[in-house]
Parts: structure tokens; C-alpha cells; sequence
């Protein structure tokens, strides 16, 4: 009770009154500032994790020399308890040009059937459908980047330039075949820049290699079973076949995320710490001010645990007011700050994460409770542990020298 009436009561010192708002305002700011940004990352690793493991393969089964009989190998793997789903594809690197424009792309010769069950392209098509692409048709489906920089829409005729030189009697040219954009699709990551679909018949026409595939693409019931259930697969066809997972051609990306969130929340838990410190001065300059009232209460017979006591609820009361309206204060922004930065950016008519830059073009956030439990008992153990010295120095006040000069 003395304990709260000593935060709540109007001191004749407005300056300590100062730095404890001071110190309640920070951990407001710290901790509502952590849970926003967490979140954020939060929401950054999902969806990257939707958008570019949904497009690329969390495993690949690959062959040395050349995979033939591609059917048997697809049934073995899809008979594994843990694949979700398996496709072939051809994957071709090359060019694609149109109006005297010329990209560099990754064309992927795929079965649209088979596809959907291993990809998530179909959910982003705007235009166009995967179905489209029929074999002998020779038909293409595009990024929506990809189609912005060629300048190109459904309809519209692109060349395929192949890396490949032939032996003409004119001289050596490079391999050359038209196709018609069918469709285009957008994931709001770096693929939509990137990456190109035709059907795996017209891919193996192209190429000369018919009857013949890349690999087998794999789809895990969980994706960090991908590298163990991969290899285990490998190993099992022959020696003529390895894998390749996620963790391998994207594993980097998702390592850097992981290690970005630990720094930055880290960084942001140094801000809760100083407004948690912030308590210590507070309480050291009440003590001293209140040196009097501690002497008077310990010849009225309060032990120094009581007085200890004291000074640890006033201490208290500000961490846990802080910690509460900034919890309160993160979370309302973590669940509304797509939609804050989407309003920011229609005000200011500009656009934060380009995606032409950005591996996504919106701002996304995923609130974890475990999160807020970790931050908010953070801080209020921060906020006690910042009490203890202060209350242990009032617990020490001599009542005989406090009252000397009174």
C-alpha cells in the first residue's frame, strides 16, 4: 500500500517524476516495438516459405547421366510415406526475346497435371491457366515481371534462345523456337522475374532429348524432412541418382532471416533493458528523497524486508504498467501493420518493398504468442530485477543518522 502510494502521490521533486514517466514511456516504446518487428519477421519467413518453397522443389531426384525411365522412379518415390506428392520436369536455361527485348530466364518443361500437385502456381495465375499448355502447342507461361520486362500478355508471340549452336549452311546459329504466352502468373517474389512453364513434351522437342527428364520434383508432407527423406530416396533407386533439397539451393536465405530476427531482437531488448534500468535511478533518487519518511517508518518499527518491500512495488508498478501498455500496444500493431503500411503508402503514393528489388512486395506479419510471452516476461523480469538495489539501499537507511538534522 505505502509502496503504491509513493508512485501515485505528487512529490515536491517534478524531475524524479520525470524519469519515471521517462522509464514507463520506454518500456512502452521497447516492448511494443519488439513484438511489431518480430512479427514482422515473422511474417517475412512465412512467406517466404509459402511463396518461393510453394514454387520451388523442397527435394529433386536427380540423375548423373540421364533419366529414361522416369515413371518407375516416380512411383517409388511417391510410395514413400512421407512425399506428399512427385512430378518430372526438363529445366532449361536460355533467353527469351520479343520487340527487340531479351531476358534471361530458366524455362521449366513440366506436366500442367501433375504440377499442381507439387507447386502453387495455379492459385497465382492471372492470366491464363496452367491447363493451357498442351503438348505440340508450344505454348509459355510467364512470370508477371518477366512479362513487364518483355512487354508482353497473353496472345503475344516470345523467342526462345537456347544456349545451344547450330550447324546451319548459313553458319552456326544459336537454337532458335517461337512460343505463344498462354499465361502469366505472380507470387510477389524474385521468381516472378525469373521463371518461365512449357510443357515438358515441347521442352524434350526442343532440347532433343524425348522420353528423357531433368529429375523428379518432390513435395514433403513436412519440408524439413526434405534433406534426410531426399537422400534416403537417392540411395535406395541406385548409384546413377543424388538429391538436392531446399536447404541446399535456398537454405542460406531462410539461415539469414533466422540469424536477423535473433540480432534484431536482441538489439530492440537492449532498448527494454535501458528504460528497465532507467527504474534504478528513479528509485535511488526517491530513496534519497524519501530518507526521512524510510527513517520515521523504521522507529515506528517497520522491519527493512517491509522497507525492502516498498521499494520493490513502486519499482514493480512501473515495470508492469510499461510492460502491460506496450504488450497491448504490440500487438494491436502487429496485427494491423500491413494494413498501416499499406494506408502510408496510398498517402505518400510510394511503394516500401518493390518487387522489383524485394523477394516480396508487401509488408507481411505473424503475431506468435510464445514471442509475447518471452518479451513481456522479459521485461518484467528486467523491471524487478532494476528494483533490487535501490530497495536494498532504503532497507540500509540508519534512522538515527536519517533524523540527525530534522
Amino acid at each position: 500500500m505505502i509502496g503504491y502510494r509513493y508512485t501515485s502521490a505528487k512529490r515536491s521533486n517534478h524531475f524524479i517524476s520525470f524519469i519515471s514517466l521517462i522509464s514507463m514511456v520506454g518500456l512502452i516504446i521497447g516492448v511494443g516495438l519488439l513484438i511489431t518487428v518480430l512479427s514482422v519477421m515473422n511474417g517475412f519467413d512465412r512467406e517466404l516459405r509459402t511463396r518461393i518453397l510453394g514454387m520451388v522443389p523442397h527435394a529433386v531426384i536427380k540423375p548423373y547421366a540421364s533419366m529414361q525411365d522416369w515413371q518407375s522412379v516416380d512411383e517409388l518415390v511417391t510410395a514413400h510415406p512421407k512425399v506428399q506428392a512427385a512430378a518430372p520436369f526438363i529445366q532449361i536455361k536460355g533467353m527469351l526475346s520479343s520487340k527487340g527485348l531479351v531476358q534471361g530466364a530458366q524455362l521449366n518443361g513440366i506436366l500442367p497435371e501433375q504440377e499442381t500437385t507439387v507447386s502453387i502456381i495455379n492459385k497465382h495465375m492471372i492470366q491464363g491457366a496452367l491447363e493451357d499448355l498442351a503438348p505440340g502447342e508450344f505454348k509459355i507461361i510467364l512470370g508477371d515481371m518477366l512479362a513487364r520486362q518483355l512487354r508482353v500478355q497473353a496472345g503475344d508471340r516470345v523467342t526462345v534462345v537456347l544456349p545451344e549452336a547450330s550447324l546451319t549452311p548459313a553458319g552456326v546459329f544459336p537454337r532458335l523456337k517461337r512460343f505463344t504466352v498462354s499465361g502469366i502468373f505472380r507470387v510477389g517474389a524474385d521468381l516472378d522475374g525469373q521463371l518461365a512453364l512449357i510443357h515438358m513434351e515441347d521442352a524434350a522437342k526442343v532440347m532433343r532429348m524425348t522420353g528423357y527428364v531433368n529429375g523428379i520434383r518432390l513435395k514433403m508432407d513436412n519440408l524439413f524432412d526434405a534433406p534426410f527423406v531426399s537422400r534416403q530416396l537417392a540411395s535406395s533407386l541406385d548409384e546413377a541418382y543424388y538429391s538436392v533439397d531446399w536447404t541446399l539451393t535456398h537454405g542460406n536465405l531462410f539461415s539469414a532471416i533466422k540469424m536477423e530476427k535473433t540480432l534484431i531482437g536482441l538489439l530492440l531488448m537492449v532498448i527494454v533493458a535501458v528504460a528497465a534500468f532507467n527504474i534504478i535511478s528513479t528509485l535511488v533518487m526517491v530513496v534519497t528523497d524519501k530518507t526521512s519518511d524510510i527513517a520515521i517508518l523504521r522507529t515506528m518499527g517497520a522491519s527493512p524486508r517491509a522497507i525492502m518491500g516498498i521499494f520493490i512495488v513502486q519499482g514493480a508498478y512501473i515495470g508492469v504498467v510499461g510492460t502491460i501498455v506496450g504488450t497491448v500496444l504490440g500487438v494491436l500493431l502487429a496485427l494491423n501493420v500491413s494494413e498501416i503500411i499499406s494506408f502510408v503508402e496510398s498517402v505518400m503514393q510510394m511503394q516500401f518493398l518493390s518487387p522489383d528489388v524485394y523477394f516480396i512486395s508487401d509488408l507481411p506479419s505473424e503475431l506468435r504468442w510464445s514471442d509475447v510471452s518471452i518479451i513481456t516476461g522479459s521485461a518484467l523480469c528486467l523491471s524487478l530485477l532494476a528494483t533490487l538495489y535501490p530497495a536494498w539501499r532504503a532497507s540500509k537507511v540508519k534512522p538515527a543518522e536519517a533524523l540527525r538534522y530534522e
